[in-house]
């Protein structure tokens, strides 16, 4: 599956617990930036929070207020505010309730300082160090201490709701829940905090917004990966492509996640990435090739079985008639594409068997190559640029295929952990539900089908030119 957008949820995630993003996850930006993925976030925070972060780290979207509201950086892209009469009711409700609410607008989420703090990194971490075997007590201390609180003057709250409301937070436990979502059955109810509720419109998401944003820069639900530790990102994790959950994330979101990677302080969003062959973690005995489908390649064969090399080194003649073997069986999966009947595959096969016979006649007339390594460089990268040579007259460009092929190959380790591999050959083998999870072609063949549908856009943009210029 070739990856097309990621996005980040901010708080437990994309920062770490000093509240900022690590040199190696901006790193880690860059490297897919470059690669022109989209890079964007997906948070329950508001878009002036993400602002600074967009611009700094070179991001293309926000998906904000979980959903409701969507920025790239130069534009609103998609904004849903929620009916006046439904944060009126939700503050009389609060009110009544003693609860504390803010409201989520374009500028801030504004009218609760206990709610700011709550939601703060500080107020996340803290509630994430109390034991299970407390969780009942302290959320009964936190409902006594929030009752013993004044309650917010209506007042204020009406004149910030003069602006429009895209999401409401609310003091509440996550036993409340239940009892808010009866009463307002026509809202939707997520936390990142166990201490306060995100309250949005009906049918919103975070995942809803990159779904939004996909049907606007062509990239599937399937070609999404997405990072989160809470609550409000699990739908997100279990509907993208590739969801990962923090180290640090809750037990929900774990379940839910395709893949754990270690915490946000612990280098998480970048290990995740490496991965699934989306960027490199350099190691210190590794060199970096300028060629990136190498470095790729390699960070295969280090998750697989820690088996590559950064001194030059010749086969020996089992290990090289396993390496022509894979290729042989390639080639033949080639030939097999092309047949249009079993008569006509035969036929060709016939004549390949005969072409290998040619070939090695030909090959033992010539004098052997006095270093066997320099041997099998020069072949391995004749059959390199020859293979490049037939994406060309294919008019095919392989970049985005290769991934697609990469990426699926990363996806083949088991349930263990680990990689297994055929006893004799060494080929790494696919795990039962690999052919369902993370077979290539139909990338494959969404890739091909945007590369037809783009070069009959040019043929059509050539013609009227042509036209014109008549």
């Amino acid at each position: 599956m070739a990856v097309k957008a990621v996005f980040f949820d901010i708080d437990g995630t994309l920062l770490n617990d000093r509240k900022k993003v690590s040199r190696t996850t901006q790193k880690a930006i860059v490297e897919l930036k470059k690669q022109g993925i989209f890079v964007g976030l997906a948070t329950g925070r508001g878009p002036a929070f993400v602002a600074p972060f967009m611009e700094n780290l070179g991001l293309d979207f926000a998906v904000t207020f979980n959903g409701q509201y969507i920025i790239s950086r130069d534009r609103v892209i998609y904004q849903n505010q929620l009916p006046k009469s439904t944060v009126y009711r939700l503050i009389k409700y609060a009110q009544e309730r003693r609860r504390e609410v803010s409201l989520g607008t374009s500028v801030g989420l504004l009218g609760s300082n206990i709610i700011n703090m709550g939601t703060s990194r500080f107020g996340q971490v803290a509630s994430r160090l109390v034991p299970e075997r407390l969780t009942k007590l302290v959320e009964r201390s936190f409902k006594n201490i929030i009752r013993r609180i004044k309650p917010q003057n209506l007042g204020t709250l009406q004149t910030i709701m003069r602006e429009p409301v895209y999401q409401v937070v609310m003091v509440a436990t996550e036993g409340e829940t239940s009892k808010i979502q009866d009463k307002f059955p026509h809202i939707k109810i997520t936390r990142s905090s166990p201490y306060s509720a995100d309250l949005i419109s009906e049918g919103q998401s975070k995942i809803k917004g990159i779904e939004r944003l996909g049907q606007a820069f062509d990239f599937d639900l399937s070609e999404v990966m997405t990072f989160g530790d809470s609550e409000n990102d699990i739908e997100m994790l279990l509907r993208s492509g590739i969801g990962v959950a923090m180290g640090n994330a809750t037990e929900a979101a774990k379940q839910t996640a395709h893949y754990i990677t270690d915490s946000n302080n612990q280098n998480g969003i970048a290990k995740a990435l490496s991965h699934y062959g989306l960027i490199h973690l350099e190691s210190e005995n590794d060199f970096l090739s300028d060629d990136e489908n190498f470095n790729k390649v390699r960070d295969f064969h280090r998750l697989m079985d820690g088996e590559t090399n950064n001194t030059p080194r010749v086969f020996g003649l089992e290990e090289a008639s396993h390496r022509a073997d894979f290729k042989l069986e390639e080639i033949v999966e080639f030939i097999y594409a092309t047949a249009s009947s079993r008569e006509d595959f035969a036929a060709a096969m016939t004549n390949l068997h005969t072409a290998l016979d040619k070939a090695a006649r030909n090959v033992q007339s010539k004098e052997h190559p006095e270093s066997p390594l320099v041997g099998q460089v020069d072949a391995l990268i004749d059959l390199l640029y020859l293979t490049y040579g037939s994406f060309v007259l294919m008019g095919v460009d392989p970049s985005s295929v290769f991934n697609s092929v990469h990426a699926a190959n990363m996806g083949k380790i088991f349930p263990d952990g680990k990689a297994h591999f055929d006893p004799v050959t060494h080929k790494v083998l696919k795990p039962d539900d690999w052919e369902a999870r993370f077979a290539p072609e139909p990338a494959i063949k969404r890739e091909v089908d945007r590369q037809l549908r783009k070069a009959l856009r040019r043929q059509t943009d050539e013609s009227s030119r042509a036209k014109e210029e008549e």
